[in-house]
C-alpha cells in the first residue's frame, strides 16, 4: 500500500511553489523560466496567445496596474505531466480569480495558460 501511494504522489506534474510566490509578490519576471513557448493569457481587457516572453510582459503590465498584495491557492490538481491551479489574487484594487494550467517537460513545470478574472 505504501509503495502504491508513493507512486501516485510521484505522478504529480511538479512543484509550483515558485509560480505561486511570483504571483504573491506581483513579480511576473520570476515566472519567465516557467513559461511554455506559447501561452494563452487572459487578463482584464486582453485575451490572446503569445510567446512566453510576451506573456510575462502582459502579466507585468497587469501587476503594475493593480499592485498585488497576496495570492492564495484555492485548488490544485495534478495528473501525470499536467496540472492546474485556481487561486485568489488580492490587490490594492480588489480580488481576482486566477486559473493557471501547466505541464511538465523534462521535469520542468511550464505554464500553458493564465486566466485572470
Amino acid at each position: 500500500m505504501f509503495a502504491f501511494m508513493l507512486s501516485v504522489l510521484s505522478m504529480q506534474a511538479g512543484d509550483i511553489t515558485m509560480i505561486v510566490n511570483a504571483f504573491k509578490e506581483g513579480k511576473a519576471t520570476e515566472n519567465m523560466n516557467f513559461m511554455d513557448s506559447e501561452v494563452d493569457i487572459a487578463v482584464p481587457g486582453t485575451s490572446t496567445k503569445v510567446s512566453g516572453a510576451d506573456a510575462v510582459v502582459l502579466l507585468n503590465s497587469f501587476f503594475d496596474s493593480i499592485k498585488p498584495t497576496g495570492f492564495t491557492v484555492l485548488h490544485q490538481a495534478d495528473k501525470n505531466d499536467t496540472g492546474f491551479l485556481v487561486g485568489k489574487l488580492t490587490s490594492n484594487s480588489g480580488e481576482y480569480r486566477v486559473n493557471i494550467t501547466y505541464g511538465t517537460k523534462e521535469n520542468k513545470v511550464l505554464i500553458q495558460s493564465i486566466r485572470i478574472e
